[in-house]
């Protein structure tokens, strides 16, 4: 049995855990998954996700907490973590704001809400290296990676990239929780997408 942290601090929590169960089950393993709000989960998941939400408040409450020590001992020590839309700015090296205090996870710098406001919302189908079939990413209120130094870019829109690797990190602009498509987990957690 994996265990999967959730930082539960801000976002699409519930369904990041869902995401994470079919992807699991569709690579033959089971999976608990933790929420975390506090220090303490961390290092004892297998797996990790940073869902979106507002990246200020979720880098506050990450040092609040002092969950990001904890978070980024957890990538040094070359465990998985996929970071999503907000938490992909949090995870970044650069995200452009003062007021985010950054992983440095990934290599790479950010411009948040690049693709517009809320109302902006859009779906895209997107090749994404390590996937057959195009993934139907929902990007709301999006940043785009503006700057990408060791990080392998995985998808573009428009000749932007919006889903980035690093070693065992893997980070989205778009959110791949929102769909019934697991595939991104997949790759993210097990390797290979196409499971999923």
């Amino acid at each position: 049995m994996l265990t999967a942290g959730v930082i539960a601090v801000q976002g699409d929590v519930a369904e990041h855990a869902a995401a994470v169960r079919r992807a699991a089950e569709a690579h033959g393993e089971s999976v608990a998954v933790e929420e975390i709000r506090s220090a303490g989960t961390v290092p004892d998941c297998d797996l990790l996700l940073m869902p979106g939400g507002e990246s200020t408040t979720i880098s506050r409450l990450l040092e609040e907490e002092s969950i990001d020590e904890e978070v980024r001992a957890f990538a040094a020590a070359g465990r998985p973590m996929l970071v999503t839309c907000a938490g992909l700015i949090v995870a970044s090296r650069d995200a452009n704001d003062d007021r985010v205090s950054e992983l440095e996870l990934l290599d790479v710098g950010v411009d948040r809400n690049a693709f517009g406001r809320q109302k902006d919302s859009f779906e895209a189908a997107l090749d994404v290296r390590g996937l057959e079939a195009p993934f139907p990413a929902v990007f709301i209120r999006a940043p785009v990676i503006d700057a990408v130094g060791d990080a392998e870019v995985l998808a573009e829109v428009g000749g932007r990239p919006v889903a980035v690797r690093q070693d065992n990190v893997v980070g989205t602009a778009f959110h791949p929780e929102l769909t019934d498509d697991s595939r991104l987990h997949g790759l993210a957690f097990f390797g290979d997408g196409d499971d999923g």
